[in-house]
């Protein structure tokens, strides 16, 4: 479990990370995952609406449903919506298996898991403008992804590269764009309409400081439980200077409450603790905090406190689908995916995923 669940949250992370200069302000993203052997507590296909990174909306191929996760959403949603966000579920559930079958035999595979996942979605920024981008992977690696502000697709290999020619012949991108740019911005609107007092709430980080010393290299940890919105900042400093390069960061994780929690961790020398603090920053902060360890029973320390809550049971079951995903593709033929672009729309007018 521990290792899917580092894989979905690092690829929650890189849907939701801040870009560089203007600060997110409203994110909508969908997380779309197809196995062709699906297994008890994983469907054949699921897809998961996040909201500031809080899921809202959920359809898998067991329910045949789109259905509501939170109350604002159930509450807000006007009537027919469900029905339409349903039949738009269901076209791409049978397009992703046809995707899946269409690999498998253009590369010759053997029937077993094979995966399909798409990821895309909008910020609207502090400055006014929007950044938005699509990903698709097949069998645990990346296929191709678009990027608004270059409004170009990236091929990943050559394979790749024959679905980037026939999407650019068929203007997918201009599609995509207008989708990225102009669509999911007004939906993220009219969400965060629906969910306004819950999502505009600022509750700031709990932090707790721990340390933990093995073979001679002290781990200092720093937990920030509790918070939201999911935009935070944390940092190891040593005297003034700030060790981003040295660190390892945990991502921003759900907590089933709809508040979130994250840690950063670095190594030390056990003699130098005491020139290091731990710099947290949150919106619902009044000034961004410094945290130092403070051992109260020698260098070994155990954490001040476990994690505080367990991911939504929603996102735990769509991260064993993406880790079972990731860790067979360790044993896949890595020379591409050749398949083109279809013109179904997928959630809320976006295009659907790939298909020949």
């Amino acid at each position: 479990m521990a290792p899917a669940l580092g894989l979905l949250l690092g690829l929650l992370l890189g849907l939701l990370a801040e870009p560089g200069g203007a600060t997110k302000v409203h994110s909508l993203h969908y997380l779309t995952v197809a196995v062709s052997e699906p297994s008890p507590g994983v469907p054949q296909y699921m897809s998961i609406g996040f909201v500031d990174g809080i899921p809202f909306t959920r359809y898998d191929s067991e329910r045949g449903r789109v259905e509501p996760l939170t109350q604002w959403m159930k509450d807000g949603a006007e009537p027919g919506y469900w029905d339409g966000q349903t039949q738009i579920s269901v076209r791409n559930q049978h397009l992703d298996a046809r995707n899946l079958e269409i690999a498998r035999e253009r590369y010759n595979q053997s029937r077993g898991l094979h995966t399909v996942l798409w990821a895309y979605g909008c910020d609207l920024l502090s400055d006014g403008s929007v950044r938005g981008s699509r990903r698709d992977g097949y069998d645990g690696r990346d296929f191709i992804s678009f990027d608004l502000g270059s409004g170009k697709f990236l091929a990943a290999d050559s394979a790749a590269e024959i679905t980037r020619r026939r999407w650019e012949q068929e203007e997918e991108a201009e599609r995509l764009k207008n989708y990225l740019k102009h669509k999911c911005p007004e939906w993220l609107r009219k969400y965060v309409g629906y969910g306004q007092k819950e999502l505009e709430r600022k509750e700031p980080p709990d932090v707790h400081v721990s340390g933990k010393e093995e073979y001679g290299t002290l781990i200092l940890s720093c937990h920030a439980y509790g918070f939201y919105p999911n935009t935070i900042t944390v940092s190891w400093m040593k005297e003034n200077a700030t060790l981003d390069q040295e660190m390892e960061w945990g991502g921003i994780v759900p907590n089933s409450d709809g508040t979130f929690h994250t840690w950063a961790r670095i190594e030390a020398l056990p003699e130098e603790w005491e020139q290091y603090r731990c710099k947290v920053d949150h919106p619902g902060m009044l000034e961004p905090g410094l945290f130092a360890w403070e051992p109260t029973s020698g260098r070994n320390l155990t954490m001040a406190v476990a994690v505080s809550v367990i991911a939504a049971i929603l996102i735990l079951t769509v991260l064993i689908g993406f880790g079972v995903w990731k860790l067979q593709s360790g044993r896949r033929d890595r020379s591409g995916y050749n398949v083109a672009a279809g013109k179904d729309v997928g959630m809320n007018g976006s295009t659907a995923g790939i298909t020949a």
